[in-house]
């Protein structure tokens, strides 16, 4: 009987400490999001603007172990942008994952402008819609960002509580990439961030 108390409280100090850990991951990560806005000076937002931002509470259950499928030979195409100008982009791989007891697959992009920089040679770039688009988050989808250093292999995390609005969330203006119909999830992903909480900014 003591062994199985030990190893029941066992079992609950590691959960208790690994949602600590995640909880204080996603609180660093929003940490750097909001002060990115006040360090760039293209950002839309100004200090006091990032009060307006808004997230859905951490879950650990929006981070997922996905399979990865590399697709070497996609050839380059445009991405449409909110401004109707378009950015060229290919098609890296595809994660295929289970989440809300459903199989979605979401496709991988590489910028062709930004690999041609050191900096971002490895800067691989997800945009997606989900069921909370237009009701509870941005209609023009949401992105997360990993690098190919995230693949391991034939896998790779995705964590959506780490997903975030683009630019024209906040202001007109902007050329932000459009998510392309393969990458509409059939799901509410009820992670990251939320609809902005201030009225569009037609100036920035």
């Amino acid at each position: 009987m003591k062994k199985l108390t030990f190893i029941l409280f066992a079992a609950t100090f590691v959960s208790c400490t690994s949602n600590d850990t995640f909880n204080k991951e996603i609180a660093q990560f929003r940490h750097e999001y909001k002060n990115a806005f006040i360090t760039d000076e293209r950002s839309p937002l100004k200090a006091e603007d990032t009060s307006y931002l808004r997230f859905y509470t951490p879950d650990p259950t929006y981070k997922v172990k996905a399979s990865f499928e590399l697709t070497p030979e996609s050839t380059p195409f445009d991405i449409p942008t909110v401004s109707g100008k378009t950015k060229q982009y290919r098609q890296y791989g595809i994660a295929t994952f289970s989440i809300n007891d459903t199989v979605q697959k979401l496709h991988i992009y590489q910028s062709l402008k930004l690999m041609q920089a050191p900096e971002y040679a490895e800067h691989l770039f997800i945009p997606f819609t989900d069921a909370t688009s237009y009701i509870e988050t941005y209609g023009g989808g949401r992105y997360i960002d990993l690098s190919i250093d995230d693949i391991k292999g034939t896998g790779l995390i995705i964590d959506f509580n780490k997903c975030y609005n683009p630019w024209c969330a906040f202001a007109e203006g902007y050329n932000c990439p459009i998510p392309p119909p393969e990458n509409r999830l059939s799901v509410a992903i009820r992670a990251g961030e939320l609809n902005y909480g201030k009225p569009h900014d037609s100036e920035h």
